[in-house]
């Protein structure tokens, strides 16, 4: 099934990069590179590093591979990081958004999924499923219940700059899903 998530999820994801004025992006889990081929074609952006665990088959860039424990740079190193529904792929949500953080110099970006009862859990593990298992992506299914994500970096030093819930990353039947969807912008405090 072809469906407007992704051209929808880069539109947002654009408006809320536009006016930072950020250079040095780091996309986390880039995936096949849809999202950094396309941030990195934005005026005034000078470098998206992609960077992942796997490398995809079919990639429009080519991202570095880590391990997936420690993102092989030094604090600070990006105006901006961010991540486009890959935190709750990781093993341990909570250690790779501190990393993520670590890395930003001042911006962090995330973009991913959100539930309130164990019916929207199961709507979510079985998107997931859908969406990622023909090209051998894992979830173990590590969604974020009841905003704790976003409560726990604002009480690490970042502070919402920008929030939007639901986030209309699908039309038609499929929309009923917006309501899944979050896009939250932080800016590191200054006293950091």
């Amino acid at each position: 099934m072809i469906t407007k998530y992704r051209p929808r999820t880069l539109e947002h994801l654009q408006k809320m990069i536009a006016s930072l004025g950020a250079h040095e992006i780091l996309d986390f889990g880039a995936g096949d590179g849809y999202f950094a081929s396309n941030v990195l074609s934005m005026p005034g952006i000078t470098n998206v590093t992609a960077i992942d665990v796997i490398e995809r088959k079919y990639s429009l860039v080519k991202p570095l591979i880590y391990d997936g424990k420690r993102l092989p740079f030094a604090d600070r190193s990006f105006d901006l990081v961010y991540a486009v529904d890959v935190v709750h792929h990781c093993l341990d949500p909570l250690q790779a958004l501190n990393d993520m953080m670590r890395c930003s110099r001042r911006y962090l970006l995330l973009k991913d999924h959100n539930y309130e009862t164990i019916w929207g859990r199961w709507i979510l593990a079985l998107l997931d499923e859908v969406g990622n298992r023909r090209f051998g992506i894992p979830s173990p299914y590590l969604y974020q219940k009841k905003w704790e994500w976003l409560d726990w970096v604002e009480s690490h030093g970042f502070k919402r700059v920008h929030f939007i819930h639901p986030v209309a990353c699908q039309t038609g039947p499929l929309s009923l899903t917006n309501n899944f969807q979050f896009m939250c912008l932080w800016e590191r405090e200054q006293t950091q």
